[in-house]
């Protein structure tokens, strides 16, 4: 690494937040634009209208406030100045000038009215973390209870008009410390020369040759005891044409109350039963001991090394410098190409605190100096060609606390920018490479030019030892390497991304089923989210060899097995995942039979299956099957193991039963039962009245809702007849007397349940 170039990159003085930092201090702010500073904060009534901050209007019971979000330590106390203008109304109420704690972090004003949004009211306990409140109280209720505990002299709720009143701190309840009357006599008034009301009047003033001008300056310096302040107020007042004067009104008061290590200034303004415009401008904000703050103190900075064609870094150094005050940083630098130039800006304090955009770049033919908007930070790019070329220019410092250095020199000497180089990620010039846990990595540096010197760097950080034109990498991370050459000017590398990414989530159907010994298995089906695009899979077997991808659609035996994945481009393989292949070693194979009960009916030829004959289906499945599915074919199914189903119509029903193993393997039958009947009708071949059974003459019949039964004899005499289903039948008798013993013929006519009509006749004999 060569120094000369980069002089303290990165080096030098931190710029971490401190208790005490005074960051944006002189804080200058005219209100007289359309916009203000990010750390100015408006709140109530408070806006910018005609070049300044009005903070009320001729409203009653209204307020306004605005605050400098920016802590000053306390250590050193603020002094500020601002115009203030209160016109136009009926004479009230008055302006707030107040610092309260810097730590407190949800903001909020007293009450308004009397109280000038400082000390409590309505509904408000005061100002939050209210340190110190200095009321321009133009009515006169902020110097009695009505703007917080005490007051002056005299009864409780006496108006004190053109009073200017300091109150406490919140712990001491925001209580009266002291006043002075400006605009009367006596001991808390002013010599007759000096009295004037605080209102200007009619309307703005703005000219300080103007009756009715006011301005205010208001300094807070720690007090000689280290606790508190001594507070001084002043104003600039104008009552008579072309008479401008400074009035003395508070000087050098004690105010004894520890402070909070870090405050905040802000201003309020507010109306009750009565109006006046209430605004500022041209507000300046900066430290108070000026006697314990001094300025920096630079030095001539010569032949700084840089290197055309790029940017090149630096930053002042500690040892480079002196910043003398308490808890001093460095808040900017800003450039300038004469000391003349600096000298300009040394009578305005406000350009000394504030780093202006204008003077933190530079522009050369030979290239371009920049300033970082905060700390001592700062680039020169220059332009390529200038090789040899030298640039002169001029530098001050600003501390936090406002103070700036006299002008120093700053000389750049540029030098040539060495040819490109390349990293090589084993031998290959690569953006990307994903490395495997374990592996090492060898990056090379070549290019078109010898190169004195090297670096290498993750993640922007240099790495330690690695000087030559190889680094070895086992880390992911980004790499970039640097070289120099002989002047000490540097080329970067493209970056080359090492990665190492995770391996995917391996899961899959566990355990792997074979429902046959010598079934093939084809693993990639069982892994869950596959994705065959990017990744690579493997299976280790017993005999330790590997099945890879399409390998992996094979015959398994039984047993553990290793289930790994990998990235296609990558060879490493991921931790092994365990599962188990389980073969079936006596295949399940369904079958089953059925039968009516107590029948052996299952043709016509049998008799045939009525449809709501109750059908008993049993399985006759091997291979110890735990699980069955029966499907009927008519849209019913069954989970036991030997149903009984009535199918309840005619027809051709394919039933199929799947029985399942204990490893989730299938086996299917199946047949086809036809039911072509409704009903069924059994006729006597004969019957014998006078015996104990078979004493009447009658079909048995099932299905047959209507039934006609005709009985005649053999010259076609009609002898009985029954239109009643369930009639006993023809009890042999014609007339009451016994029929003679012979051949008769019968008649049936039927309906079944299906509505299907039947006719159906014979002959039988009467035995007697």
């Amino acid at each position: 690494m060569y120094a000369i170039l980069r002089l303290a990159i990165f080096v030098g003085v931190f710029m971490g937040t401190r208790a005490h930092a005074q960051v944006g201090f002189p804080y200058c702010e005219s209100f007289q634009g359309g916009s203000v500073q990010p750390t100015t904060v408006f709140g109530g009534q408070a806006r910018l209208i005609n070049g300044a901050l009005r903070l009320t209007d001729i409203s009653q019971g209204v307020g306004g406030y605005v605050y400098i979000d920016i802590p000053f330590s306390s250590s050193f106390g603020i002094k500020a100045s601002f115009e203030y203008f209160t016109y136009g109304g009926t004479g009230a109420d008055g302006l707030t000038i107040f610092l309260f704690d810097a730590a407190v972090t949800n903001f909020f004003p007293g009450g308004f009215g009397g109280a000038l949004g400082y000390g409590p009211g309505n509904n408000t306990p005061g100002l939050s973390g209210g340190y110190v409140g200095i009321g321009l109280d133009t009515w006169g209720n902020f110097g009695n209870l009505i703007g917080g505990p005490g007051g002056f002299p005299g009864a409780p709720y006496e108006l004190h008009p053109n009073s200017v009143v300091v109150r406490g701190p919140v712990n001491a309840g925001y209580r009266f410390i002291t006043g002075r009357k400006v605009n009367e006599g006596g001991a808390i008034g002013l010599p007759a020369a000096d009295r004037f009301q605080l209102s200007s009047g009619a309307q703005r003033v703005t000219d300080p040759n103007n009756a009715g001008y006011r301005k205010v300056f208001v300094n807070l310096k720690p007090a000689p005891t280290g606790v508190g302040y001594e507070l001084s107020l002043d104003m600039q007042v104008t009552t008579a044409a072309g008479s401008p004067r400074m009035v003395s009104i508070l000087e050098s008061v004690s105010y004894p109350f520890a402070s909070p290590r870090n405050l905040k200034i802000g201003f309020s303004a507010a109306t009750g039963g009565f109006t006046n415009f209430h605004e500022i401008r041209n507000l300046q904000v900066e430290v108070s001991d000026e006697d314990r703050l001094l300025e920096p103190i630079g030095v001539d900075l010569q032949e700084r090394a840089s290197c055309e064609g790029q940017e090149n870094k630096y930053e002042i150094e500690a040892s480079q410098i002196t910043l003398p005050n308490e808890n001093s940083e460095v808040q900017c630098l800003q450039f300038y190409k004469s000391l003349d130039d600096i000298e300009a800006e040394d009578d305005d304090l406000c350009a000394q605190g504030k780093c202006k955009p204008e003077n933190r770049i530079l522009e050369y033919p030979q290239g371009i100096v920049k300033a970082a908007d905060k700390g001592g930070e700062f680039t020169f790019f220059p332009f390529s060609g200038t090789d040899g070329q030298e640039v002169t220019l001029f530098y001050t410092v600003t501390d936090n606390y406002g103070k700036t250095s006299k002008g120093n020199s700053l000389t750049f000497l540029i030098k040539t920018t060495p040819e490109p180089i390349l990293l090589l990620a084993d031998n290959l010039p690569l953006e990307q490479w994903d490395l495997c846990p374990g592996e090492e990595l060898q990056l090379s540096a070549v290019g078109d030019e010898e190169y004195v010197s090297y670096e290498w760097y993750k993640d922007e950080e240099l790495q330690a030892g690695s000087e030559g034109d190889q680094f070895i990498v086992t880390q992911p991370g980004s790499y970039q390497v640097w070289g120099y050459n002989e002047q000490g000017c540097p080329v970067k590398s493209p970056l080359l991304l090492v990665e190492q990414p995770p391996f995917p989530t391996l899961d899959l159907i566990n355990p792997v089923v074979a429902c046959f010994p010598e079934d093939r298995i084809n693993l990639l089906e069982y892994i869950l989210d596959i994705d065959e695009t990017l990744y690579d899979y493997r299976v280790e077997v017993a005999d330790g060899d590997y099945l890879v991808n399409e390998e992996m659609d094979t015959v398994y035996t039984d047993g553990n097995y290793k289930l790994s994945v990998k990235f296609k481009q990558m060879d490493c393989w991921s931790e092994p995942f365990v599962f188990r292949i389980r073969v079936i070693a006596v295949p399940v194979e369904a079958a089953f039979d059925y039968g009516i009960n107590g029948s052996e009916r299952k043709s016509d030829e049998e008799g045939g299956i009525l449809i709501d004959d109750p059908i008993w289906f049993t399985d006759l499945s091997t291979g110890r099957p735990i699980a069955w599915e029966w499907d009927f074919g008519n849209g019913k199914t069954s989970t036991q193991k030997s149903p009984v189903h009535i199918f309840g119509e005619k027809g051709d029903y394919l039933v199929s039963l799947t029985a399942i193993n204990e490893g989730g393997c299938e086996s299917k039958a199946s047949m086809n039962i036809s039911i072509n009947r409704s009903y069924r009708v059994m006729f006597p071949t004969g019957f014998t009245p006078t015996s104990e059974q078979n004493t009447h003459f009658r079909p048995k019949t099932k299905g047959i809702l209507e039934m006609e039964l005709l009985v005649f004899n053999g010259w076609g005499e009609l002898l009985f007849r029954s239109e009643d289903v369930n009639t006993l039948g023809w009890d042999g008798n014609v007339d009451g007397s016994p029929a003679p013993p012979g051949s008769y013929v019968f008649r049936v006519n039927m309906t079944a349940k299906d509505g299907v009509n039947a006719v159906m006749t014979g002959k039988f004999l009467l035995v007697r």
